[in-house]
């Protein structure tokens, strides 16, 4: 307990100082002729990367990988979070150099077990990564360490999850960091003895963009394998995210703020579904990095069938649920979701859809099928996964073999296309699933956004038994999610406003 309060209040800090920024910083931000606004880039190079998901099920290991791809080092909060509450279950800083490329693996202890981190990387990580790995922990959810949340306390619930890179400062040329970080000792790689961290946060100066990564999930003997670009986020915060003197824990995505904002602490940049970007200040930070993942509706593929020997798992990530849901940010829940994370161990997210074959038949899911006032289907958790195809005997989805596994998916054929409806009411009579509180800066008027935070993609395998005479075959691959947006308010781009949701 002792330790969340000192968390809260280092944060708090570095909100407060950030509020106090000088005019000057704000003119720097124009004379630098970039976007000081949270934005996510699509090119794929951000100050932030948010990976939706890694596993150690089903045999597998998942590989991460971050390059800064600028020139200068950056110290950088690493963050695994467990996929049922997004619940801290690792977090580290890593200091990479200009140009410089970090390297782990992600893998099973045991049967029974939890995950666990390696890297032969020679980045300088604080706390320091042993060169045997270190497992990932249930102190963050189980009442050891800050209060738990009511869900599973067992170390399983490390096995898959989500992970999240801040560059939290970028390091001062020359400074005592910077040489520590790139000078060789035996062996040639640095030395990373802690004397040479014990005041790195007096060696940053303000953030800038460079990362960016990827991430594998491989299972060897199956011979599969599902590979994605991390989702970069740009101009989380101009400022030192790092806190001088105490560094720890480091910052998160609710640090959010940026000088750009006129209306408030953080603005965002979105696209509406007309190719307008929009400008849009908050008074919650978090709720800025929310609104560049806002999304109404959820495209994607599926192909399934005893014959082919294919499977289709979707993975359905909300990044920033658990500032929404979970008590250890406040009171919860807020929207755009409605429930708080519980005893049961979930925080049910209501939504309705449909999956279509490759003829247009379709079917609805759902209470009432098509009906959009009486959803019934729930995503429970932070990160879940969603499986076409036939139901396993353990309860786990058919390609992942995820235990998060929320829904199994009617079928209209053996391949076709789904979507899922993220808003409740077309008729807008109730606030969840939608996000308010952004202004417009150049109308002063307010927008609100509909849907919630999402992000993912589609995963599917087929098993090929008659590749050749005595050959088994697998075929696998990986498709990021397509999306929609919705906006009220009386701004270009939006639907008109006539009372919000």
């Amino acid at each position: 307990m002792h330790t969340e309060i000192i968390c809260r209040n280092s944060r708090s800090l570095r909100r407060d100082a950030r509020r106090l920024a000088s005019a000057a910083a704000l003119v720097s931000c124009f004379i630098a002729n970039f976007a000081c606004a949270v934005t996510l880039n699509p090119r794929g190079v951000g100050q932030a990367l948010i990976y939706p998901y890694y596993t150690v099920n089903k045999g597998q290991d998942t590989l991460v990988s971050i390059t800064n791809a600028s020139e200068i080092g950056k110290a950088i909060q690493v963050r695994l979070r467990e996929g049922h509450n997004g619940r801290d279950s690792l977090s580290f800083v890593l200091f990479l150099g200009a140009h410089d490329t970090w390297t782990a693996a992600l893998t099973q202890t045991d049967d029974l077990g939890g995950a666990h981190l390696n890297t032969s990387d020679s980045s300088c990580t604080r706390p320091p990564i042993p060169s045997g790995g270190v497992d990932l922990r249930s102190a963050g959810y189980d009442g050891t360490s800050g209060p738990a949340d009511g869900g599973p306390t067992n170390i399983g619930r490390t096995r898959e999850g989500s992970i999240e890179f801040i560059a939290g400062g970028d390091i001062d040329s020359g400074s005592p960091t910077e040489l520590a970080i790139t000078s060789p000792a035996a062996g040639g790689a640095p030395g990373c003895s802690d004397d040479d961290f014990a005041t790195f946060a007096d060696d940053l100066q303000d953030p800038t963009e460079g990362l960016y990564g990827s991430a594998s999930i491989v299972n060897v003997g199956q011979g599969t394998f599902y590979g994605y670009d991390a989702d970069a986020l740009q101009g989380l915060a101009d400022d030192v995210m790092f806190l001088p003197g105490n560094p720890y824990p480091g910052p998160s995505l609710d640090d959010a703020s940026n000088n750009e904002g006129v209306d408030g602490v953080a603005r965002a940049y979105i696209d509406t579904m007309d190719g307008h970007a929009l400008a849009l200040d908050y008074a919650v930070g978090i709720d800025a990095v929310s609104a560049v993942f806002m999304a109404d509706a959820l495209y994607n593929e599926y192909v399934v069938g005893a014959s082919l020997g294919a499977n289709t798992d979707w993975v359905v990530t909300f990044p920033t649920k658990h500032f929404y849901v979970d008590s250890l940010y406040g009171t919860v829940p807020r929207t755009p979701f409605e429930n708080a994370f519980g005893p049961l161990g979930s925080a049910d997210v209501a939504i309705w859809g449909t999956v279509f074959d490759r003829e247009q038949n379709l079917v609805p899911f759902g209470a009432g099928g098509l009906c959009q006032l009486c959803p019934s289907e729930a995503l429970p958790y932070e990160v879940n996964v969603i499986g076409f195809g036939q139901p396993s005997q353990d309860f786990t989805s058919p390609v992942l073999g995820s235990t998060l596994d929320a829904i199994l998916m009617p079928l209209a054929g053996s391949a076709g296309n789904a979507v899922l409806q993220l808003k409740i009411l077309d008729l807008r009579e109730s606030s969840a699933h939608s996000l308010p509180g952004g202004v417009d800066p150049h109308t002063g008027e307010p927008v609100t956004l509909v849907g919630l935070p999402v992000t993912g993609f589609m995963v599917y395998n087929v098993i090929n038994a008659h590749a050749q005479p005595g050959m088994l075959a697998n075929y696998s691959g990986l498709f990021p999610h397509h999306t929609t947006a919705l906006c009220y308010g009386n701004v270009f781009g939006c639907q008109p406003d006539v009372g919000g949701p």
